[in-house]
């Protein structure tokens, strides 16, 4: 106030000291306001980032509501026994680690994939929204049946639907080393038991009893080594990988007889014109972590769920073959968003990774910690 004008009756006096106060607490107020990140509209719509990646990367497999099957006899994450019996870290492992020799690619940065730790940790989250409310309480203890029974179970019981010794049935493996050295027995005792209702496994409660179902999990921890023993590879390579000399032979003639997207051209058509000195490129289309472990030679890894960044390198007068392992889903993904983009040379390994190797025809792996 000025001196010697009059001080109004209805406004107190305000002092000097108390008036520069407010004034630096407004201020502040006003540097730190600016430097908040306001959500936009759009954001606000994005889903979270669990159920994001799941949607992007897992759901070609396992199904957009985790029922299973959509490729390669993926298993029913959603399904509510399953649920109720696997543990936060088995999936975590499952993820991160993924499983040799089947089409589960390991997802997390540190075996080459494009996960972080807490990605993977916010895609279980969003698993577990299939979880029951109701826990279960599982029988841990060491099994007490017996290796010889099992077998005699096993091939009476489910070697049709699971394959001799766990792999090359119609149904998901259940032989693989690295998943049953990482599950309970309680997770066996219950899958066998309560079974997987609409994923065509039964359950054996009934028929088997519980000495039955011991015997099988006495047989299931007799396959926990593997036989032969396998090469353990660490991925150092962290996505996106560079994609290298493309297309295959720059000077050799176009191939023949291979059929545009969605059409898929069978290996029958596409080994004889690799060893024609055919002009193409062959693009690995799962996670950089299973192109790391093995590919064809040749192939370049163009990930299903994030091509964007190689649209630009790759060549747009040369046929673009796109190959999965299981035979054709991530491949197909890929092969889509080629095709959307503007790339009209585009076709599919009919057969996939499997058929190429079950034939014996050469592979080779990437670059791996020693």
């Amino acid at each position: 106030m000025r001196p010697g004008a009059a001080q109004s009756a209805d406004v107190p006096a305000t002092s000097p000291k108390k008036l520069l106060f407010a004034t630096a607490w407004l201020l502040v107020g006003t540097v730190i306001i600016p430097g908040c990140k306001k959500t936009t509209e759009s954001e606000s719509r994005q889903p979270p980032i669990g159920q994001e990646r799941y949607e992007r990367m897992c759901s070609v497999c396992h199904g957009m509501e985790g029922e299973g099957y959509a490729a390669d006899k993926a298993p029913a994450l959603g399904h509510p026994e399953f649920q109720a019996s696997v543990s936060d870290e088995l999936l975590r492992h499952a993820i991160s680690e993924g499983r040799t020799d089947t089409t589960m690619s390991a997802w997390s940065i540190k075996r080459g994939g494009p996960l972080p730790p807490a990605e993977v940790d916010a895609i279980i989250a969003y698993l577990r929204k299939w979880k029951p409310s109701e826990a279960r309480r599982l029988n841990n203890n060491k099994s007490t049946g017996s290796i010889d029974r099992g077998q005699a179970l096993y091939t009476n019981n489910c070697v049709d639907c699971h394959g001799k010794r766990g792999v090359g049935g119609a149904n998901v493996g259940i032989g693989n080393p690295e998943l049953l050295k990482r599950v309970d027995n309680g997770f066996l005792r219950h899958a066998i038991a309560q079974g997987r209702s609409g994923a065509g496994m039964p359950g054996f409660w009934n028929t088997l009893g519980p000495a039955g179902i011991e015997d099988l999990v006495a047989l299931l921890r007799d396959w926990e080594n593997p036989r032969p023993k396998e090469k353990k590879h660490k991925h150092a390579k962290v996505p996106p990988l560079p994609l290298g000399e493309v297309p295959m032979n720059p000077d050799g003639p176009d191939p023949k007889g291979f059929l545009v997207h969605p059409g898929r051209t069978s290996i029958d058509v596409i080994k004889p014109e690799i060893e024609r000195g055919a002009k193409m490129v062959l693009l690995d289309a799962r996670a950089p972590s299973a192109f790391t472990r093995e590919h064809i030679p040749g192939a370049v890894s163009v990930p299903f769920y994030d091509p964007e960044p190689y649209f630009d390198e790759l060549p747009r007068d040369a046929w673009l073959i796109a190959y999965c392992s299981c035979p054709t889903a991530e491949s197909t993904k890929l092969a889509a968003a080629l095709k959307k983009n503007g790339f009209e040379k585009v076709t599919i390994l009919k057969e996939g990774l499997k058929e190429w190797r079950k034939r014996k025809y050469p592979t080779e792996g990437g670059k791996a910690e020693k």
